[in-house]
């Protein structure tokens, strides 16, 4: 971690619980195919436990439509803005992230936009996570090369390995359903692994100085 200048942030499951999201959908799956709410969540993390994409896999092999996104329902994990706070200190913070056109408005909504210097949305590139080009330009806006750089978040197929490979340093915050998957590969090992933004914040020395 010596000589990290940026630390690179996930959105969702990683700032953002979408635990409410989620019950959401599965109670329309649920609804949609005759089952019941547990059985859903059952199944997903039956296939999350593979490391396969639990409620994707789950919607095909039920033949049902593409669900909706509850953006009303996401929320901030408690610790997510304290966090900030602390690390905005000593570091430069930037966000790369899997979203729709206006992720700086929510951000702005949800009370975190005055702690991010750097929001990188796929929405507004055109290009997405897993794709080394969406890491690129971040670190090229940024003005840092990948060593000075690291990549938080809860995915090991979307943000530690696509990071690992472009020599960042990586930390696998296992929240969310992406905590459920198995580092089976180099490509998926972290160089390290925190259950929560606290627990991030002590590794990075952010809590130090309460």
């Amino acid at each position: 971690m010596v000589g990290l200048k940026w630390l690179f942030f996930d959105l969702g499951s990683t700032l953002i619980d979408e635990t409410q999201v989620y019950r959401h959908r599965m109670e329309d799956m649920a609804r949609a195919s005759g089952r019941t709410v547990q059985e859903i969540y059952n199944a997903e993390v039956s296939l999350y436990r593979r490391n396969l994409l639990g409620e994707k896999k789950l919607v095909r092999q039920l033949g049902l439509p593409k669900l909706t996104w509850y953006f009303e329902d996401e929320r901030l994990y408690p610790d997510a803005v304290k966090v900030l706070s602390l690390l905005h200190q000593d570091y430069s913070i930037g966000i790369i992230a899997n979203q729709k056109s206006g992720a700086g408005e929510r951000l702005q909504q949800m009370g975190i936009a005055q702690h991010i210097d750097l929001l990188i949305s796929s929405g507004e590139e055109g290009v997405a996570k897993p794709d080394p080009r969406i890491f690129q330009i971040a670190l090229d806006r940024a003005g840092c090369r990948p060593e000075e750089a690291a990549m938080i978040g809860d995915r090991l197929d979307n943000d530690i390995a696509p990071a690992k490979a472009m020599g960042m340093y990586t930390s696998w915050i296992r929240q969310g359903f992406g905590g459920l998957w198995t580092p089976d590969r180099r490509s998926y090992e972290p160089d390290e692994i925190v259950d929560s933004l606290t627990e991030l914040a002590r590794r990075y020395g952010g809590l130090g100085r309460e």
